[in-house]
């Protein structure tokens, strides 16, 4: 039996997000100092709250942040990402994890961002999730 904490949730959906986001959507979970030149940027981090059962079960509250140039960009990719993360991750299987259930705890709402060349629009999605 695979322990808990083995599956990384973080990495298991940036590498989910990607390909449905597309080439021109960087995916990472740390920005870096070239985030003006890589919009928009969407940041995958596993908040440290949550839980599991123990034995295979865990539940991963995860941030979803969105960086645009402008706030209705921001809005729309992450209007795109609730969609996804909702409709297609829940009950999907990558090769390492599989997707039970998904829910919104915060859906996405403007963020404060220190650099006001850009916007940021976040969420908050509690994850279900047990390895494959």
């Amino acid at each position: 039996m695979t322990a808990v904490g083995s599956v990384d949730v973080e990495l298991e959906v940036m590498k989910w997000l990607r390909p449905r986001l597309g080439p021109d959507v960087v995916v990472r979970d740390e920005l870096d100092n070239n985030l003006l030149e890589e919009l928009p940027t969407v940041q995958v981090q596993r908040v440290p709250a949550g839980g599991d059962d123990g034995i295979r079960l865990d539940r991963a509250l995860v941030d979803v942040d969105v960086y645009a140039a402008s706030r209705a960009d921001a809005i729309a990719l992450s209007a795109t990402i609730r969609g996804l993360l909702l409709g297609e991750l829940r009950g999907s299987a990558t090769d390492a994890a599989v997707v039970s259930r998904v829910g919104t705890i915060s859906p996405p709402a403007a963020r404060p961002y220190e650099n006001t060349a850009l916007r940021r629009v976040g969420a908050t999605y509690e994850i279900y999730s047990h390895p494959a």
